[in-house]
């Protein structure tokens, strides 16, 4: 038997079958017309901005990185909560444009930013953050060529990394960013060549579930900002500290506590140095805003034993979740909350089973000998925390198995 994590505890059932959004998970299934099917509940991801806003300073922008789920009904809902989108592509330059946000509002982060796609961000009038001299050249260059003074910001590679996350997006050779040494240079070039100087993109690392490490990088970002304006020697419209909130996927995960966040960062936004003091400041977050409010939902097809050991087959898989697969970044494979839907708080069976996907690999495993209720061909399978980097994370094309179905509630 292997753990498997906290599911949230605001899932409730009713005769034995999952709510969701105050609707049974069947019948979610019967709307949407058949499984895979992706579920979000609009609510709680409102109630995640709710208590963002309510920890942190009055003063800090929220942006929402839609790369975590750019589902386009959602993405149109969190237009409304939230301040501004970080996206990292053409193609979520044309989600976000599409979803109603300003383009003054976005800002576009990712190392290999092709030429139209410089283009397409400058003439809308887009912050594009430069992860690199070349880049920034090729954007004066383009911006030239549209007769437009293109809005730029420096992504800085930190001589730091935010300690126990789960992606490490800074500190040591990166291809993310300008190394901390050279930033202000190239910040410099790009207001002496003409463009609208934005400030700072500095994104230490993510998943954090640590209150106390996400505190200490925070405070070592607005430095390294402050530092390097001063070399600059002009104060950054924005500075932009990254992220990093995780959530709890995982057996001992707890749920991250923001309070003390938000007191430190209210602190450290009172005390700035002077040459950040007319300063914007934003946090970035994805996964955080938008994934307790998924769950993957998936049909079982077949119940099979082998060697001693039971397989829950279902219709979905890693072609969707590549994330609950452990395929995803994650070193050691652990077991994402998983539950029979329609058996919804329902005793567990003595042997465990391992819940494994329709596609034709080994690593195709959702839950690994988990303990569930026991489980018949027909039943529904619900895998939480599914609300970001799910369906458009996932190699959907893979063997040619249709896309999943979604469905955005609330």
């Amino acid at each position: 038997m292997k753990p498997m994590g906290p599911i949230p505890a605001w899932f409730a059932q009713e005769e034995g079958m999952l709510i969701v959004g105050g609707c049974g998970a069947a019948s979610l299934v019967d709307e949407a017309g058949d499984t895979p099917l992706f579920v979000y509940d609009m609510d709680i991801v409102e109630a995640q901005v709710r208590r963002f806003r309510a920890a942190m300073p009055e003063v800090l922008h929220l942006h929402y990185a839609i790369k975590a789920n750019p589902y386009a009904p959602l993405l149109a809902r969190m237009g409304t909560q939230v301040d501004g989108f970080d996206i990292a592509s053409g193609g979520e330059l044309e989600m976000a444009l599409a979803a109603g946000m300003a383009p003054d509002r976005i800002s576009f982060a990712g190392p290999g930013k092709r030429n139209d796609e410089l283009e397409a961000a400058i003439f809308a009038g887009v912050t594009i953050n430069l992860e690199s001299e070349g880049e920034g050249r090729r954007a004066l260059a383009v911006a030239d060529n549209l007769g437009k003074a293109p809005r730029l910001a420096v992504r800085v590679n930190p001589d730091f990394d935010l300690k126990g996350s789960g992606m490490r997006m800074g500190g040591g050779a990166k291809p993310f960013g300008v190394d901390a040494d050279r930033a202000a240079a190239l910040a410099r070039a790009m207001i002496d060549a003409g463009a609208d100087w934005r400030g700072w993109h500095i994104f230490a690392g993510s998943q954090n579930l640590d209150p106390l490490a996400i505190i200490e990088t925070q405070a070592a970002t607005i430095a390294l900002a402050a530092r390097l304006s001063d070399d600059v020697g002009a104060s950054p419209p924005l500075v932009n500290l990254g992220g990093g909130f995780g959530l709890a996927y995982f057996p001992g995960d707890e749920r991250l506590d923001i309070r003390p966040i938000g007191v430190a960062l209210d602190s450290a936004l009172e005390n700035l140095p002077d040459i950040l003091q007319g300063s914007a400041f934003a946090i970035e977050l994805g996964r955080w805003l938008v994934g307790e409010a998924g769950i993957y939902l998936t049909r079982v097809i077949d119940v099979k034993v082998s060697q001693g050991e039971t397989f829950v087959v279902v219709d979905g898989g890693l072609h969707h979740q590549l994330a609950a697969s452990g395929n995803f970044g994650t070193v050691v494979r652990r077991n994402y909350p998983i539950a029979v839907a329609n058996r919804f708080g329902a005793a567990p069976a003595t042997e465990p089973v391992t819940v494994v996907g329709c596609l034709c690999t080994p690593i195709d495993r959702l839950g690994d000998k988990v303990a569930l209720p026991p489980v018949r061909e027909g039943d529904l399978i619900a895998i939480f925390l599914a609300g970001a980097y799910g369906a458009s994370a996932s190699p959907a094309a893979f063997l040619g198995h249709p896309s999943p179905r979604e469905l955005l509630l609330g």
